[in-house]
């Protein structure tokens, strides 16, 4: 850990679960701390006070002459760097900073970090079990879950983070053990320029990293500095020493390793080609740092998967309800179209909410080959019937009770029924687990 600067004066922009973690560990360290929210009520206040009564608070509009008065700014996550107060600080010099950056500066064992647009969480959680099962005293945590800071000082053998975009904007070096990139495709477009940005945001998680787990399917994971790293790399039908992939034979799908079968594909509780990917990855990642195979497989085979990501419901005269509320950007919900089109069926696709600025093309692309019929819901269902060719069905639903209601109707048998709806939730939901929940409560009752 480095050595703490007696007279540095923090400024903690944004309260939350991240923001307290960051006062409990600042706090305990001894600094000089302050706390700023823009939320005149922001969730975490009522325990601040509680806890830490002689830290200062700064509720409502960003004062930028406040925080210039400051050295070191940690910013939460889901506050741009761009705002102008920070930006001004940092231009008169203060260090900006986030809780992943503290953490890296005090973790006292080796880090896994995981990043990506889609399939983080399942990897993370998939890996974490892994670990536990390979008999590591491993952590998870990060953009999920425990906030980084607070699985300090637990004793773990082993980090397991989930790392977002947002986190790794302030994250200078994090000297990951094995980091990887799952994936990228358009996600926040309304905080970044652009996908260019997006991307070398990602791109800082191998900054110090050891071993690079890289996708072979998709350039964007591969590291763009190269020094002094490790490859280990996964892809479907990429049959190489030092990958994980696929091969197909009479028995079905196998996942491999090098030359030699791991599993049958078949084996896997997770549904969906997304699914055998992100297991490939986890099994990147836990042979990188050590976790012997054969407990690996055993957990790759009982895994079932997180609420709310192609989470099956129930089927109804011949037609699978599925639940991927956590398909909130387009590359999540055409991984999940693609990944759950049934043999001798369509997708009816329930889709739409908050688009965050996402081009819905590649959306409609799928939609036009895999789709019988997309019912619109939510703020943006105009940019994506905007988006769609011709040919594809096409319904407008007020609410997700009548989209489901909907759909059902449409669904022949053989057929599967999905939410994945490529867009946030805040328009008509309190999160997108919350639309997950209705949407599970709705199939049930039909």
């Amino acid at each position: 850990m480095s050595v703490i600067v007696s007279d540095r004066r923090t400024l903690i922009v944004g309260l939350g679960k991240t923001g307290l973690s960051c006062v409990r560990y600042l706090s305990e360290q001894g600094r000089d701390i302050a706390v700023a929210d823009s939320r005149q009520n922001p969730p975490g206040l009522d325990e601040l006070k509680a806890n830490w009564p002689d830290v200062p608070v700064h509720l409502g509009r960003f004062d930028a002459d406040y925080f210039a008065t400051f050295n070191e700014l940690v910013v939460s996550p889901g506050i741009s760097i761009a705002e102008p107060p920070i930006a001004d600080a940092a231009r008169k010099g203060a260090l900006i900073r986030g809780d992943i950056d503290l953490f890296a500066e005090a973790a006292d064992a080796p880090i896994v970090a995981i990043t990506g647009s889609n399939g983080k969480t399942t990897v993370t959680t998939l890996l974490g079990e892994m670990a536990k099962a390979a008999g590591r005293k491993v952590e998870v945590g990060g953009n999920i879950g425990t906030p980084a800071l607070d699985l300090l000082g637990r004793g773990a053998e082993l980090y397991i983070l989930e790392v977002s975009s947002f986190q790794l904007e302030t994250t200078r070096e994090l000297g990951a053990l094995a980091a990887t990139v799952l994936n990228v495709s358009d996600d926040h477009m309304d905080r970044y320029p652009d996908k260019m940005a997006y991307f070398q945001a990602k791109q800082r998680i191998y900054n110090a990293c050891q071993n690079a787990i890289v996708n072979l399917d998709d350039a964007l994971s591969t590291p763009m500095a190269r020094d002094n790293l490790r490859f280990l790399c996964f892809g479907f039908n990429r049959v190489n020493p030092d990958t994980f992939s696929t091969r197909d034979d009479d028995q079905g799908t196998w996942i491999t390793f090098g030359f030699d079968n791991l599993l049958l594909a078949s084996e896997l509780k997770l549904m969906g080609r997304h699914n055998i990917s992100n297991v490939m990855a986890a099994l990147a990642l836990g042979h990188a740092v050590g976790l012997a195979m054969e407990p690996m497989l055993a957990v790759a085979r009982e895994f079932a998967g997180l609420p709310h990501r192609c989470e099956f419901i129930r089927q109804i005269n011949g037609v699978d309800f599925i639940n991927d509320s956590k398909g909130t950007n387009v590359g999540a919900a055409v991984a999940a179209v693609e990944s759950l089109v049934p043999t001798t069926g369509k997708i009816v696709l329930i889709a739409g909410g908050e688009g965050k600025g996402a081009d819905f093309r590649p959306l409609a692309e799928a939609a036009s080959q895999y789709c019988r019929a997309m019912i619109l819901i939510g703020r943006d269902a105009d940019a994506i019937d905007a988006a769609l060719d011709e040919e594809v069905g096409r319904y407008r639903a007020d609410s997700l009770e009548q989209a489901v209601r909907e759909a059902s109707q449409l669904a022949h048998h053989g057929d599967r029924v999905l939410l994945s709806p490529a867009c946030a939730s805040f328009d008509m939901f309190s999160s997108y687990s919350d639309r997950g929940d209705q949407f599970r409560a709705l199939v049930e009752a039909l």
